[in-house]
């Protein structure tokens, strides 16, 4: 079976700026064949990273952020000001305009004027600048309401997969369909909150959404809430972007080594049509043969 396409530059902060013209390029395709873009998004320090460099550049006002839909594929079952919640890694890196906050279970508002705009002239800015996106465009995980009513990753995730297929459109199985799915890869081979062993690889009809136990083979050890790995065969386009030497053994053997899912989940995202983005030292263990120059 054909595998992703695998780009590789030359370090982080290369990284980040051809990831964020790859998401912006992805995003303008979406509205122009359907009229609105749904972008999973997903945690992790490449994704600091990444939304740095969304947040910066002048081409995020070339964005019609209000049909826009930001979602997000995995985080850890904690309130949204937690240290290690998806949802303010984001609000701090992309949502630089505007601040996010659980205020009560059920309800979201923003709260303060946020950073300002500074001197695009440079096309980068000392702190990040952030998206302009209307708040009920953006859907973080139930976390507030499930810890609220005690039903735990399981019910947060139960809400969640409702309010998806609800709102994005579906495939013929009933799966709903992202225009994007960001991901990362984990030191383990996981992906999402799908680890090693995870039941969701390869179960013959996995929920759309589930709770995931604290892991043993990465941090932080906390429970977790995930969509499916069946969304990301569903989805259009999926971008995949990993960094750093300590990356590069589980990498390769990701994409250059046996399939194996059970052990290294995240292969079910090495599928044809997706795009793997990784600096040098991240692709240090892949054959020359398997890279695409960024």
């Amino acid at each position: 079976m054909a595998g992703p396409r695998i780009v590789v530059v030359r370090d982080a902060e290369a990284l980040g700026r051809h990831g964020a013209e790859y998401v912006f390029t992805s995003i303008e395709r979406a509205l122009d064949e359907r009229g609105r873009a749904h972008v999973a998004l997903t945690g992790g320090s490449t994704a600091i990273t990444l939304y740095r460099a969304m947040g910066n550049s002048p081409a995020r006002d070339h964005i019609e952020w209000r049909r826009v839909d930001l979602w997000w594929g995995d985080d850890r079952f904690v309130p949204f000001d937690h240290p290690e919640s998806n949802v303010g890694l984001v609000e701090r890196t992309l949502l630089g305009s505007q601040q996010l906050r659980a205020v009560a279970p059920g309800r979201r508002e923003v709260q303060g004027p946020g950073a300002p705009r500074g001197d695009r002239s440079s096309g980068f800015d000392e702190e990040p600048v952030g998206i302009m996106i209307p708040l009920e465009n953006v859907h973080p995980f139930p976390i507030a309401e499930a810890q609220a009513e005690g039903s735990g990753p399981d019910g947060c995730a139960r809400r969640y997969a409702e309010e998806l297929t609800a709102t994005l459109p579906l495939d013929a199985g009933g799966l709903p369909i992202f225009d994007l799915v960001l991901l990362g890869v984990g030191p383990d081979g996981h992906f999402l909150s799908c680890f090693p062993g995870s039941p969701l690889v390869d179960a013959p009809a996995p929920p759309i959404c589930a709770g995931a136990p604290a892991p043993t083979t990465a941090t932080p050890h906390l429970p977790r809430v995930t969509i499916s790995p069946r969304l990301t065969e569903s989805a259009r386009d999926v971008l995949v972007m990993s960094t750093g030497g300590s990356k590069a053994d589980i990498i390769g053997a990701v994409l250059a080594g046996p399939r194996d899912p059970g052990r290294y989940p995240s292969q079910l995202a090495a599928r044809q049509g997706a795009t793997w983005m990784l600096d040098e030292a991240a692709a240090a263990r892949l054959p020359e043969a398997m890279r695409t120059a960024g």
